[in-house]
């Protein structure tokens, strides 16, 4: 398993918060986006891989893909964030064998059927079901929009 240091929801992917906050406070060097349509988008990947920060390596996979690379045999001094725009694509990863115990949400805008779940977050039915199955496999999944802020465990929020 490679290493991976934050696994983040963040439907705006790299921007501000990623570039100037968590990656700096994480010593992040790699960023893995796992989306299946920003994947088949090569313009889209492109623009997405010059925002990242200089030094600062970008790979954007399929869930599958993404899946299968993060199994891979640990790379030295390697600091992986993943981000994706949705917690449904954490919870297939780990039904895939990806090894991951702590999930962040930052950004999910409203939109389409989502509705408003912690601060700046909005979860459609289907994100909230996925958030529900991860922690029930033992996944930590929490609210965290920058390093400095409180941390807000989803669990709680699904007891109100």
């Amino acid at each position: 398993m490679r290493n991976v240091v934050l696994a983040r929801v963040d439907d705006r992917l790299i921007h501000g918060e990623v570039v100037s906050v968590w990656t700096p406070s994480l010593s992040v060097n790699h960023i893995i986006i796992a989306d299946d349509a920003v994947a088949a988008d090569k313009f889209n990947c492109r623009v997405i891989k010059t925002l990242a920060p200089v030094g600062v390596k970008v790979n954007v996979y399929s869930v599958d893909e993404a899946s299968e690379k993060l199994k891979g045999e640990p790379v030295k001094g390697e600091r992986i964030m993943i981000l994706a725009k949705t917690p449904i694509t954490f919870l297939c990863l780990i039904n895939r064998g990806v090894e991951l115990n702590k999930i962040n949400l930052g950004g999910m805008g409203i939109r389409d059927n989502r509705t408003p779940f912690i601060k700046n977050v909005a979860c459609s039915p289907e994100e909230i079901e996925s958030i529900k199955n991860m922690i029930s496999k033992n996944v930590y999944v929490f609210y965290q929009l920058v390093p400095e802020q409180q941390v807000i465990d989803a669990a709680s929020q699904l007891k109100k």
